[in-house]
């Protein structure tokens, strides 16, 4: 999985670098007035992102006790690789607009930084909330019946 999206990511990021002065670009602009299309390109490239540096695991739904990780499945926790996904993705959206200043019939735009900052966050913090994180079943309270 994580080949899959690494090299997804990659082509994804070529495509927002190729694509930029490109015609289809100009014919996106009549339907985008107000680049709101940034928000999904930019979150999609984030879960790429996510999915190549980041172990996901499901989020365990028993009531039982998880088993205690050995040092073979010591469980890594994965929220800084998520934040990690989401500077690099935004580090792309900042590259890109450098890049448009450059490019005859573009110019680079503040407010698309912004709007990519959007998609971006929107996608960690929903990643976040469906992640398991490791260290939750040792902050669990104990059940007070009585």
């Amino acid at each position: 999985m994580r080949i899959l999206s690494s090299l997804l990511s990659i082509l994804y990021i070529a495509a927002i670098f190729l694509l930029a002065g490109s015609p289809i670009v100009e014919k996106l602009s009549t339907f985008n007035p107000n680049s709101l299309l940034h928000i999904p390109l930019y979150g999609i490239l984030t879960v790429f992102l996510i999915f190549s540096i980041s172990p996901i695991t499901p989020r365990r739904r028993s009531k039982t006790a998880p088993p205690k990780p050995t040092n073979q499945t010591k469980q890594i926790n994965p929220r800084p690789r998520i934040f990690i996904a989401g500077l690099m993705a935004l580090g792309v959206a900042i590259f890109d607009e450098i890049y448009q200043i450059y490019i005859p019939q573009r110019n680079a735009s503040i407010t698309d930084v912004v709007l990519d900052l959007i998609g971006i966050s929107l996608v960690v913090t929903l990643i976040l909330k469906i992640h398991k994180n490791p260290n939750d079943n040792l902050q669990a309270k104990p059940n007070k019946s009585g």
